[in-house]
């Protein structure tokens, strides 16, 4: 808790320090506030608004890797963003300050425990490039491949689990003060981002992400993984094949080189929804940084992937949801929204659907007929927050790196594309992938999946048939037992029924004598409902009155 309260404080320092205060916009704030800080902060606040966009950056890279990749996924949204902001923030992406070369030298040699003269015939102690968890430097291996060499920085594990304690400190407070926050579930979020940041910190796991990533795109035309060795990689460390490319966002660097910047975005959007969709396996960190481009080809380029530390993944379920709402938000039925988000029990079961679905209507319906460079899913997503407030929908933890990447998704598309029409390049990815899980060829799958485990229990099933036809025959015979025993019963009893007169006497008279002789027994009559009582008398003549 204490070291949650210093890096608070330090937040709040930095603030100060780098005259954060000129984002606030304080017309908005309660008068009390304008009143107190308002007066306070707005001394110097007109020079301070000059370089406010380095400032921000300068400002993010002092408070570690958490706030640099949050000005990494903003630095893309440049329809939130002035230009000037949106350039500097762009800087986060690779080029945040590098740390010592003999230090990262160091840690290459204590993981792969050898001198780096051993490993590599050449090694550049100079960053290629830096971002926030790790730097990059070249080399060359003794077979003579060029490679980069991928090196954790030091000491970034207590930074971030410092920044995590925090985390989760202002989400317990959200949930506890906060209604509207408690539908955002900002514990699970902060647990799920946990998980994801200490990913990141693994470079085998990401190695064992950039293997899968290759494979499932094996001779693709639409994407290139570079190869990983194997040999060279460790948990601080990993080496991989070296490319040649220009980053995404060099847009002068693309059009010089005759890039088809429509096939450009296009492809994009297809490579994004191959990896949900088609493979449940998708590169959750797709901001600028970690994409470049294969301009052999320029009429159609192939995207070039690095960085896969973050991925994501969604069930059969969580992809049968998401693609049918999204058809169904292409097609304008809204109606069918509104009935998806209450069998998902994304919102109580008891809310009225037509409210709901003319809530999101007037959501939604406004981004159609519009290219991509007129659509903000930024005021999307403000939209269906207000939606959220009234109908209690909460946001899905397991969504959250989708939701993200889309966010990147779509930053990246203004920069390549603006006139870009993404409804129109996603619907028949996803008409099709829906058509597959109903169509035969998904029938075909599953049975190709299912063979092994059926050829395995092929041997056991005339055993499996000889003992259900068994105890089907003797449950036949019990029945058949049962039956005329019962019968008998009844034989039996019409036989007595004119004793039953005296039997009752006596019962009662052992009765009356019974509680004569203990009377803490009429404790328990007392203790007796009528229920009892009815049932009882009710069940002596069903068996033994009624002929």
């Amino acid at each position: 808790m204490l070291t949650s309260v210093f890096r608070l404080l330090r937040i709040i320092f930095t603030v100060i320090r780098f005259r954060l205060d000129v984002f606030i916009p304080f017309s908005f704030l309660p008068w009390y506030i304008r009143c107190t800080l308002g007066v306070i902060c707005s001394i110097g606040r007109k020079n301070a608004s000059k370089n406010k966009g380095e400032r921000l950056r300068l400002a993010l890279e002092s408070l570690g890797p958490i706030f640099v990749k949050f000005g990494q996924i903003l630095s893309t949204r440049r329809d939130l963003l002035d230009d000037d902001i949106a350039d500097e923030l762009a800087k986060l992406q690779d080029k945040v300050p590098a740390f010592s070369g003999k230090v990262a030298q160091g840690i290459i040699e204590r993981d792969l425990k050898a001198p780096v003269s051993e490993l590599f015939t050449e090694f550049s102690v100079e960053p290629l490039a830096s971002a926030s968890i790790a730097q990059v430097h070249t080399a060359k291996l003794h077979s003579g491949e060029d490679v980069v060499v991928k090196v954790i920085r030091p000491n970034i594990a207590k930074t971030i689990g410092k920044d995590i304690k925090l985390l989760y400190t202002l989400a317990h407070l959200v949930n506890k003060i906060s209604e509207d926050g408690r539908r955002l579930r900002p514990v699970e979020v902060v647990t799920d981002y946990e998980y994801t940041i200490l990913d990141e910190l693994d470079l085998a796991k990401e190695a064992a992400n950039t293997g899968l990533l290759q494979r499932n795109f094996t001779d693709s035309d639409l994407l290139y993984v570079p190869q990983v060795y194997w040999d060279y990689s460790h948990r601080n460390v990993m080496v991989m094949e070296r490319i040649s490319g220009i980053p995404v966002a060099d847009i002068p660097a693309l059009t010089k080189a005759n890039v088809n910047m429509k096939c450009l975005a296009e492809r994009g959007v297809e490579i994004f929804f191959t990896q949900v969709f088609s493979h449940s396996f998708f590169h959750a960190d797709m901001h600028p940084g970690n994409i470049f481009v294969d301009v052999t080809n320029p009429e159609r380029p192939k995207y070039i992937a690095l960085d896969c530390a973050i991925m994501g993944s969604l069930d059969d379920e969580d992809k049968n949801y998401l693609a049918r709402n999204l058809l169904a938000f292409f097609q304008r039925d809204y109606r069918l929204v509104a009935e998806l988000h209450i069998e998902s029990g994304w919102v109580p079961k008891g809310t009225p659907v037509h409210a709901f679905e003319s809530a999101i209507r007037s959501v939604c319906e406004p981004m159609f007929a519009k290219p991509l460079k007129d659509i903000s899913f930024g005021q999307v997503l403000i939209g269906l927050f207000q939606t959220a407030r009234r109908f209690n929908m909460e946001v899905q933890p397991q969504l959250v790196l989708l939701e993200k990447t889309l966010l990147n998704i779509e930053g990246l598309g203004r920069q390549l594309y603006p006139d870009l029409d993404l409804w129109v390049t996603a619907k028949p990815f996803l008409e099709r992938w829906m058509r597959e899980q109903m169509g035969s060829k998904r029938v075909m799958e599953e049975v190709r999946k299912q063979a092994p485990q059926w050829a395995g229990q092929l041997p056991q099933i005339p055993n499996l048939i000889f003992s259900a036809l068994s105890q089907i025959s003797q449950q036949e015979g019990r029945i058949q037992a049962q039956t005329d025993a019962i019968h008998q019963l009844g034989v039996e009893m019409k036989k007595n029924r004119t004793r039953l007169p005296l039997r009752l006497l006596g019962l009662l008279s052992l009765g009356g004598a019974w509680g004569i002789t203990d009377p803490s027994s009429l404790s328990h009559l007392q203790a007796a409902d009528l229920t009892s009582f009815g049932l009882v008398l009710l069940g002596l003549y069903l068996i033994v009155l009624k002929p």
